[in-house]
């Protein structure tokens, strides 16, 4: 059955912004990637800073592969990034990176072991 990795990413106040519109400016960037499932950016409404990052996928295999080529195209080629989203961009001039929008990340993992669609209603 598929995994969840779920980012938890602590975001001040005056950089929630700057890190929706980083999400934004990559959508449509992991879902070709095989494997994937599903992703959610969920802002917080009350009483955090913490922002969730959940991404879905088949396996355990295609996430890291999928991190390993993020982590190259992001993170300058070091091979170490964990695919969050919290450091990238558009670039600035002179090839200068970006401040983080987060101040923390910690990524939790889960396998799924039940699931629940809504049904299907005739017409």
């Amino acid at each position: 059955m598929s995994i969840v990795k779920i980012n938890a990413l602590t975001v001040p106040a005056e950089q929630r912004e700057v890190l929706e519109k980083r999400f934004a400016a990559r959508a449509g960037s992991v879902e070709g990637s095989d494997g994937f499932e599903w992703f959610e950016l969920l802002r917080p409404v009350e009483g955090t800073d913490t922002y969730l990052v959940y991404t879905r996928w088949r396996s355990e295999e295609d996430f890291e592969k999928w991190r390993a080529g993020m982590a190259q195209a992001s993170h300058g080629g070091t091979g170490t990034g964990t695919g969050t989203g919290t450091g990238t961009g558009t670039g600035t001039e002179g090839g200068e990176r970006p401040k983080p929008a987060a101040t923390g990340a910690t990524l939790w993992s889960f396998e799924v072991v039940q699931q629940a669609a809504p049904k299907a209603t005739e017409s």
